[in-house]
């Protein structure tokens, strides 16, 4: 088990969180085995059905029931299996992220939103597939063969950007959340769940 520290700068702070440590993810279920996610699926579509006819306001409106539901069966959906919880979660906050910007991106809530309807169809893969490469965003979380990139490798990423990235309260705390979320998985030898929190900040530092 990997041991990884990790220090986030917090703007307007000379704080450095750390994290380190082994996390522990007990398994009780086979990979994939989230029961019923048809109410999530059902207001999933309707989010993107919504962002698709040009509507973005109502659209970042109805996600905030997606995720009431998505935080309400968290205790109950993430030890059954915590890889599948964690690649849904991490579709979810990249979704909310793009409807929730200051400027709202359509093309990127269209590609968000349809991975998130994937990662809820299918849990336990997620990403879109380019010639072998998985990207999130415009950022690869895998190498040409479907390998997840080693998650220290993208966290150092963070920690350069950070070290150069003037940012907002709001995207420092957002991308401190989703440093905290990838360094979790890290810590458990999740490499891919890891990766996807990471790609998600990276893409706030590289936007902000």
């Amino acid at each position: 088990m990997r041991q990884f520290f990790l220090a986030a700068v917090l703007i307007g702070s000379a704080v450095a969180i750390f994290a380190v440590g082994r996390a522990y993810w007990p398994s009780q279920s086979a990979p994939g085995t989230l029961g019923d996610l048809s109410a999530m699926q059902s207001v999933a579509a309707d989010v993107q059905s919504i962002a698709k006819g040009g509507d973005l306001a109502a659209a970042k409106e109805r996600v905030a029931d997606l995720e009431t539901i998505w935080d309400a069966e968290e205790p109950t959906l993430r030890p059954k299996d915590p890889e599948a919880w964690g690649r849904v979660d991490a579709a979810a906050d990249a979704a909310l992220s793009a409807l929730r910007a200051a400027s709202p991106d359509a093309a990127r809530i269209d590609t968000t939103m349809t991975a998130l309807v994937a990662a809820l169809e299918n849990p336990s893969q997620t990403g879109t597939d380019i010639g072998g490469v998985v990207m999130i965003g415009d950022i690869a979380v895998t190498d040409s063969a479907g390998h997840p990139i080693p998650c220290e490798a993208m966290l150092s990423d963070i920690r350069a950007k950070l070290a150069a990235t003037t940012m907002t309260p709001d995207v420092a705390s957002a991308v401190n959340d989703l440093v905290t979320k990838a360094t979790e998985r890290c810590n458990a030898d999740d490499d891919r769940n890891a990766d996807a929190f990471s790609a998600q900040a990276l893409q706030k530092l590289s936007t902000n």
